[in-house]
């Protein structure tokens, strides 16, 4: 797969309702939360794209651009949707966006080569990761050519990724690991943080 037709955007407008605090800015194994996604895809990709609501600091690169969600509180469809735009207004010639989220921190770029190794472009606009059961729906690859429909559910006030991706039609590549090694594993309460702290040390 070439990755000169994928924008790398990493989401973080989430409020962090359950966290209390911005997650992005937390601290784990001596750097914050955003940093250890941009760590792992950072040397992948000419650009990267962090979709965010409010000031954060990550590490300083020329690849990096930020931008505000243009339909605020509509969740990670609206992020997507600010992503695609993002890319037309700055005439960029992407033809997909590899969405990332900010609390996974055991994530790393060997999962990202087996998604993309899998991926049949020609079977689907979208494909999400899955394990265990469960689809991980921020670790996506979204067709630019999703860029109307989508546009059409935000006005029609649709929220749950999920729920659209499978009206539209995904396919989702599996993943296996054992359950200490869970690269999907994620940040949402102060309890995952000390969880993900044990985790790091255990290595």
């Amino acid at each position: 797969m070439d990755h000169n037709n994928i924008l790398a955007v990493v989401l973080a407008g989430g409020k962090s309702k359950r966290f209390g605090r911005d997650k992005s800015q937390v601290k784990l194994g001596g750097k914050i939360l955003i940093n250890h996604i941009l760590t792992e895809i950072i040397d992948l990709y000419k650009d990267i794209l962090i979709v965010t609501n409010e000031p954060i600091k990550f590490f300083n690169s020329n690849k990096i651009s930020l931008t505000n969600d243009i339909k605020k509180d509509q969740g990670p469809l609206g992020g997507i949707f600010t992503a695609m735009k993002w890319v037309k207004e700055n005439k960029k010639d992407y033809k997909w966006i590899s969405t990332f989220p900010i609390d996974t921190p055991f994530f790393k770029k060997e999962h990202l080569s087996k998604f993309y190794k899998e991926v049949n472009l020609n079977e689907s606009n979208l494909f999400f990761m899955k394990s265990k059961n469960m689809q991980h729906n921020i670790f996506g690859l979204w067709s630019m050519e999703l860029f109307e429909k989508l546009k059409i559910a935000l006005d029609k006030g649709d929220r749950k990724v999920e729920l659209w991706a499978n009206e539209i039609g995904v396919k989702t590549i599996d993943f296996e690991f054992e359950n200490n090694k869970d690269p999907f594993f994620n940040i949402n309460t102060e309890e995952d943080l000390e969880s993900a702290k044990k985790i790091l040390n255990n290595d």
